[in-house]
């Protein structure tokens, strides 16, 4: 299971960074996203990957770790939030120049 769990974290860092490192500003958003994900599943599986057991510190005798189930929440919902203001970011941009290209070609000036 850890195994699966590590490729699937190193498969989504790849994709992430693949789609980064693109030119337009919708694989970009993809990108950052997919890197998101990839770390709210590595914060997840630090807290042991346990099936079927209760969140608490008790009495239990296994018990899956409640701290990296809270920060994967919390992630969550700052990641949505900022998902939306870089669409939104980048949806004015478009509209703004009528093309969704990350950084513009230098303008080479006219040499004397």
């Amino acid at each position: 299971m850890e195994v699966l769990v590590a490729s699937a974290i190193g498969i989504m860092t790849a994709a992430g960074m693949y789609l980064v490192l693109r030119l337009r500003t919708f694989p970009v958003i993809l990108g950052v996203s997919l890197l998101t994900y990839a770390v709210n599943v590595f914060l997840f599986a630090s807290g042991r990957l346990t099936v079927g057991a209760p969140p608490i510190l008790g009495d239990a005798t296994t018990y899956a770790d409640p701290l990296p189930q809270a920060l994967v929440l919390t992630a969550i919902v700052i990641s949505f939030g900022m998902t939306a203001v870089v669409v939104m970011i980048a949806l004015g941009s478009y509209l703004g120049s009528d093309d969704d290209l990350v950084n513009d070609p230098i303008e080479q000036e006219d040499a004397p």
